[in-house]
């Protein structure tokens, strides 16, 4: 059960240092708890989306961000807070939650950080980022060390609202960027179940030829795209070899955890994909078992997007699998 610190001016009490602390994307708190507690991970105590523990960090799937190296310092005064920032790196986010005022004056005594949306194509920011919170007016918590290099977990785009049939391509950029690869003009991918054409319109974008596999219509202006093509089959009815060797692999299929488990592996097995991007639906309860099996699979991890609403994203590349040629188990 989440615990929040109740009240800007209680004191806060840790029976434990704090080791790691989990940031969950908002609404998501709960499934980010019922991940840890899997593995054994107790939360203390929840500040805003920010889950504090005590035992040493694990990987999360459903935290945006995870801070692995927590220390807890009591301060004098703003210019004090600010001078141990400093004095620590220069770059620093804050995950502001009470004492906004306090928080907003220490943050202007810092070096400014751009969290300006990205324009696609583009990797993840590649500079030293911390991450910094007020528990209580005169106790800060940072982490100079953490899983994320964007802001609180946020990769905004500066996005088209005009050419794309829906908003899914955002998963796709942001997908991308966490790999920092994406399809290139040369390069072949295929995306399953891609009606109505969000995936497949940011991978053509990219001057990728594209298979799109779906029995549905793409929207008419995707379609028409150079280097577009439809084939109205079923995306789990198709076997990979019918398409031959593919640069991608794009799924954003609606369908139980389980069955694209099942997909996963069988284009994993086929050997002709050289990366995977596919999203994990959850109808209902969070199925963390499937979710477990697919960050199990050698060369892939899993990931919960800052544009993934009850889903998580699963990225594989061939050139990480290891030992070579591993197959996942099952």
């Amino acid at each position: 059960m989440r615990t929040d610190m109740q009240g800007d001016e209680a004191p806060v009490v840790l029976p434990h240092p704090v080791r790691a602390a989990y940031l969950a994307a908002e609404g998501f708190e709960d499934a980010l708890a019922e991940e840890l507690g899997r593995q054994g991970v107790e939360i203390m105590a929840w500040h805003g989306r920010l889950a504090l523990s005590a035992s040493p960090p694990v990987a999360a799937a459903w935290a945006l961000d995870i801070w692995l190296e927590p220390e807890l310092h009591s301060i004098a005064s703003i210019g004090a807070a600010a001078a141990l920032l400093r004095g620590r790196q220069r770059n620093w986010a804050c995950h502001a939650v009470r004492h906004h005022r306090r928080a907003t004056l220490i943050a202007d005594r810092l070096p400014p950080v751009a969290a300006r949306p990205l324009v696609f194509p583009a990797a993840a920011p590649t500079g030293h980022l911390g991450g910094w919170t007020l528990l209580a007016p005169d106790m800060l918590l940072l982490s100079t060390r953490k899983s994320s290099p964007f802001v609180n977990g946020a990769v905004p785009f500066v996005e088209d609202r005009v050419r794309p049939p829906s908003r899914a391509y955002l998963k796709l950029w942001e997908a991308c960027a966490r790999l920092g690869a994406w399809p290139m003009p040369g390069e072949r991918c295929v995306d399953l179940g891609a009606s109505p054409g969000g995936w497949t319109w940011a991978i053509a974008q990219c001057g990728a030829e594209v298979v799109a596999v779906d029995r549905a219509d793409l929207a008419p202006q995707v379609a028409a795209m150079p280097g577009v093509t439809l084939r109205r089959e079923s995306a789990f009815g198709i076997e990979p070899a019918e398409l031959g060797a593919v640069d991608w692999m794009f799924s954003d299929i609606i369908a139980y955890p389980t069955r694209l488990l099942a997909l996963a592996r069988r284009w994993i097995a086929g050997g002709t994909a050289r990366r995977i991007v596919m999203t994990i639906k959850f109808q209902g309860t969070t199925d963390h078992e499937t979710a477990a099996a697919f960050a199990a699979i050698p060369g892939g991890r899993v990931l919960h997007l800052w544009h993934n609403k009850h889903e998580l994203t699963f990225l594989w590349d061939r050139e990480a699998a290891a030992p070579a040629g591993a197959l996942p188990p099952g």
